[in-house]
């Protein structure tokens, strides 16, 4: 009999852990396992490319409320759901004026997760699974809500960079047999916040499916300029686009002629807007909005920049190396994790005036890029040998 997998998802829109999880699902072998997905919400572009086989659990509506406006959740009688999220609130607010956010306050997730999870019902309660995986943080619907001989929970985020309430999320880590890692410098940032758990960690690559990628790319787009840049992810302090108009004003008076075409969306656009507006770039930085399909734009453009404050490890980036496409990043914190400097895509300094300086240099270096195009060419960047680790876990 085949060991029976659980994996828990919140959605499936077009996000970096979304795309990786896609991946996986499509490097896993039904002649080997038996997988059941769990996704809270239903929705999400990327639904469609769950594979035939893995077996999609009914949507739960006490479930796809959970990141909902408490209107909806209240109008779909989820009264449990509610109160735990307004609780949520309040003990997070209690919590933040003994110790003030520095960065992103991821802290306000972990206090939802303990205080919506004992709402919910168990998932699938009459069968016992042989792995669960908790795909995305907070990791208690997986703790709690699910009967498994195992559980792996995974970490997609630089825990540098973000705030959280480590006494709080401690227990919840702790329950997991299993961490699964991206990265080394994930790794790292998430010891030095939780170092007694060093003997969990697993680190799996991100997994991609190339043919995926690249047949998804055919399709032909025009995007026009002389040279023509790509950034791809959520409007978000993260990704830091609202720098790039005033990145792109600075590359234009050092003589290049660049246009720079973001796609993506989400809480950010109309500060992004804003600096667009302030830079006189409205002609040079261009939002092409929600793309279901990005991947005719990779194709198309001729670098692709990832500038990011900071990132797990950017899916969006190992998918322009897919694409043979030349690759630069800011110098955030993980960057080197992402990036074999002048090998396979170019680190550039993060600050605005270093980043355009750092894109000026790189364009006007053709036989770089040239080189790194042809070491792209013969380098596998989908990884989806990494899934053998899951295999591992199963024995």
């Amino acid at each position: 009999m085949k060991p029976r997998i659980i994996i828990l998802m919140h959605y499936l829109e077009l996000g970096g852990a979304e795309m990786s999880l896609i991946g996986l699902l499509n490097a896993l072998d039904p002649a080997k396992v038996d997988v059941d997905l769990f996704i809270y919400c239903h929705r999400g572009p990327l639904m469609k490319f769950i594979p035939k086989w893995v077996n999609l659990l009914p949507e739960n509506t006490a479930y796809a409320v959970i990141e909902s406006p408490i209107a909806v959740a209240l109008k779909r009688g989820h009264l449990g759901v509610v109160a735990g999220r307004l609780m949520a609130k309040l003990k997070c607010q209690q919590f933040r004026r003994h110790y003030p956010a520095k960065g992103d306050d991821a802290a306000i997730l972990q206090y939802v997760a303990d205080y919506v999870a004992p709402c919910l019902p168990r998932i699938n309660p009459n069968v016992e699974y042989d792995l669960c995986i908790s795909y995305l943080t907070p990791h208690n619907i997986g703790r709690d809500k699910v009967r498994a001989k195992k559980r792996l929970a995974w970490i997609h985020t630089d825990y540098s960079t973000v705030d959280i309430d480590v006494v709080r999320e401690l227990p919840v880590w702790g329950a997991y047999d299993h961490i699964a890692s991206i990265s080394h410098d994930v790794t790292s940032s998430f010891l030095n916040a939780f170092p007694s758990l060093s003997d969990r960690i697993i680190e799996i690559e991100n997994i991609l499916s190339a043919d995926f990628v690249h047949s998804r790319a055919e399709r032909s787009v025009e995007l026009p300029g002389t040279v023509r840049l790509l950034s791809i992810g959520r409007f978000c302090t993260a990704k830091n686009y609202d720098n790039v108009p005033d990145i792109c004003r600075r590359l234009r008076l050092q003589g290049v002629d660049a246009k720079w075409y973001i796609i993506g969306f989400g809480g950010s656009e109309e500060l992004i807007r804003q600096r667009i507006a302030e830079a006189g770039m409205e002609e040079h930085v261009i939002l092409l909005g929600k793309k279901d399909n990005p991947y005719p734009y990779i194709k198309a453009c001729d670098i692709y920049v990832q500038p990011s404050r900071y990132e797990g490890k950017s899916i969006t980036v190992r998918e322009a190396q897919i694409l043979c496409k030349p690759v630069v990043v800011t110098n955030y914190p993980t960057a080197s994790s992402q990036i074999k400097n002048g090998v396979d895509g170019v680190i550039v300094p993060l600050d605005n005036e270093g980043c355009a300086r750092g894109l000026a240099d790189f364009i006007a270096d053709t036989a770089l890029q040239q080189r790194i195009v042809d070491y792209l060419r013969i380098h596998d960047y989908a990884n989806t040998s990494e899934v053998e680790k899951i295999y591992s876990l199963l024995k």
